[in-house]
């Protein structure tokens, strides 16, 4: 056989990003097995308005530049050579499966079959070394037992160097502007900040440029959202920061990374002396068909916000709770600081007419991913959330929407992801994560990984316990 390596794929890898078997084909070294199966479950997938069917649509327009090749057969086995954008396909299919005289459901029934005529087609000896490319745990079991070896999609297998705060000891403090590598000579371009430490003392800065800059801590403290400890201050000062156009945090649940986000957010959308006129809330949709469907780009105090994004209207109450206990204390007789503690809390409907008033103020709109082709945004902050919940796919549609007049701030984590299409190594979380240790002529970037749980007790139990790292 001419090629490398032979990959018979699930249909996930096709609804995880249509263009993946161009990717395992490794620039036409490897070739590429379709079960007929497969195609029938992509076509399936072609209506509605999520990811997965926006991806089988994709894959169904790229197929329409597929060329026949050649028609075989073995072992029961029809064989149809095609080629399509530099790849050799081989689409295999029976006229009878023995998966569809079993009583089982339908998705398990289609499982056997895809690994049913995969393994008819192994008795050929140039296809008994082929490998079954699944994100489903399940089949990846089965195609095991069956003796048919397995792999799950992880694109070369990124690594991700999480190092991003350096800590490093010093017999003086340096000076502010000065060249990192007089200080510390290992520095790497993921060392985004440093902790500098004498004599049990600390002081904190970024690096830009190779030069040391140092954190104005007492700035950073009076924020609408105020940072706690070195992560988030390091978090907030980058948030604030034209210098990085794109600023990116790998989190924990409950460690802020949405919160500083938007608080942030804010305050640069109320700077006059910046160009930004809006924050515009992006978040994957996993959900049923019908709750993301028709979303749009909306103004965020829509029915639609509330439904679609709640994470983000959770946020946007949190900071109105803070605001509104600031404009109490602030005023004579009206309560202290206790009050809130004391079990007088706010109505909802009070709640509810601050977050309005907020979206109305920062002009906080939500984007659908599926309704982001051919739009451009301008003069906006974009929050991208959920980030480990996008496709490569996803990830590059949504940011090559973004002109040179925004700046993006992509949040997630690998520990949460929901989507059974992606893992770890596809998520277009890792993919932003993996060029964090690489220059980049186009523009700046930060990134940094929040762990201290802040939410509360329950949350920090919660992560500890059931945690699996």
């Amino acid at each position: 056989m001419k090629y490398e390596k032979i990959y018979a794929i699930d249909t996930n890898i096709i609804l995880d990003d249509a263009r993946n078997f161009i990717n395992l084909s490794d620039g036409g070294k490897n070739l590429i097995i379709l079960p007929e199966t497969v195609l029938d479950e992509v076509d399936i997938k072609k209506s509605g308005f999520d990811e997965i069917n926006w991806q089988a649509r994709e894959y169904t327009r790229i197929s329409a530049d597929e060329e026949m090749k050649d028609i075989r057969s073995f072992n029961q086995v029809k064989i149809v050579e095609t080629h399509l954008l530099g790849v050799d396909i081989l689409t295999i299919s029976k006229d009878e499966y023995k998966a569809d005289k079993v009583n089982t459901s339908g998705n398990i029934k289609n499982d056997r079959k895809i690994l049913e005529v995969i393994q008819d087609l192994m008795q050929s000896p140039d296809y008994k070394d082929l490998i079954f490319i699944s994100q489903d745990g399940m089949a990846r079991k089965r195609s095991m037992s069956l003796g048919i070896r397995t792999e799950a999609m992880t694109l070369g297998g990124r690594e991700i160097d999480y190092n991003f705060i350096k800590t490093v000891g010093v017999d003086e403090f340096p000076k502010d502007g000065e060249d990192i590598f007089t200080i510390y000579t290992k520095h790497k371009i993921n060392y985004f900040n440093y902790v500098f430490v004498k004599d049990g003392q600390e002081k904190f800065a970024c690096i830009q440029n190779n030069r040391i800059k140092y954190l104005d801590e007492d700035v950073l403290r009076k924020q609408e959202i105020n940072p706690i400890g070195k992560e988030q201050l390091f978090y907030t000062n980058a948030l604030l920061d034209d210098h990085y156009k794109i600023v990116v945090a790998e989190a924990k649940a409950g460690t802020g990374k949405t919160l500083l986000a938007l608080s942030a957010a804010m305050k640069l959308v109320r700077d006059k002396t910046t160009q930004y006129n809006k924050i515009v809330y992006i978040r994957n949709s996993i959900e049923s068909l019908q709750k993301g469907e028709d979303v749009g780009y909306l103004s965020g105090n829509d029915t639609k916000f509330e439904i679609y994004n709640f994470p983000l209207y959770d946020t946007l109450e949190t900071i109105a709770e803070g605001m509104l206990k600031r404009s109490k204390e602030n005023k004579p007789g009206k309560g202290n600081a206790e009050t809130r503690k004391n079990g007088e809390a706010f109505s909802e409907e009070l709640i509810n007419e601050k977050v309005e008033q907020l979206v109305e103020r920062y002009n906080v709109q939500t984007m659908w991913t599926g309704a982001l082709r051919g739009r451009t945004i301008k003069n906006a902050i974009i929050v991208m959330d959920e980030v480990q919940n996008m496709s490569n796919s996803t990830g590059q549609l949504t940011l090559t929407r973004v002109d040179d007049t925004c700046r993006a701030f992509v949040l997630g984590s690998n520990r949460q992801i929901d989507n059974q299409y992606i893992n770890k190594h596809t998520s277009a979380l890792s993919t932003i994560l993996s060029v964090t240790n690489e220059t980049h002529p186009e523009l700046n970037m930060f990134a940094v990984e929040l762990v201290k749980v802040r939410r509360g007790e329950i949350t920090e139990w919660a992560e500890r316990i059931f945690s699996k790292e």
